[in-house]
């Protein structure tokens, strides 16, 4: 049962229409679905977008930020509720917690940062999560090629890269992604070693 979603997205307000729009709009198939939607607490850019989906619909949007944040008027005072921590590792640790599966939306080096640490942790079976990243523009091509490299060299298994994430288009792909995500426990912690 998904009940909440943890959105990992930029907070630039200088970015093309489309990443807004495709921000708003996964907020607002969320909420819709009775789905909380957690995220970083942004106060603007895809952040903002994200949360402003979600509340137009009644959704509820748990916002997770680290003091700093907060301290220089960063986070979203539309939050339902906002949850304060004292570092980014926390941050990232109690989203992870919190959420029933993760979405990676296009972003700068934080979201990639949070998506590539929340693959690192499922890769080492610290959490069995539906992980789903939405390429909207084809923003994603870049990354999906790195990780083809890396399984190419053998950096990394093909079975990380095949079922330990997957890649959709648009808003409206991502419920379903997640729903028929492979399933992913413990048992693969002996998959983690490269080779």
């Amino acid at each position: 049962m998904i009940q909440r979603v943890a959105v990992y997205c930029s907070a630039s307000d200088s970015v093309p229409q489309a990443y807004n729009a495709a921000a708003f709009a996964l907020g607002r198939i969320l909420a819709e679905a009775g789905i909380e939607v957690v995220y970083g607490d942004g106060g603007i850019g895809l952040m903002k977008q994200l949360a402003d989906g979600a509340l137009s619909v009644g959704g509820k949007v748990t916002g997770v930020i680290p003091r700093f944040m907060v301290e220089q008027g960063w986070n979203n005072p539309q939050s339902t509720q906002t949850i304060v921590t004292e570092s980014m590792h926390e941050r990232q640790a109690v989203i992870t917690r919190m959420s029933d599966a993760m979405v990676a939306l296009p972003g700068g080096v934080g979201t990639m940062a949070e998506l590539f640490e929340c693959l690192t942790w499922k890769q080492l079976g610290l959490h069995g999560k539906p992980i789903v990243l939405l390429n909207t523009n084809g923003y994603m091509d870049p990354v999906i090629a790195a990780l083809d490299k890396m399984v190419a060299e053998r950096f990394m298994q093909a079975i990380h890269r095949n079922d330990m994430f997957s890649v959709v288009s648009t808003p409206d792909e991502v419920l379903p992604a997640i729903r028929r995500a492979v399933a992913w426990g413990e048992h693969m912690r002996s998959r983690a070693r490269t080779f």
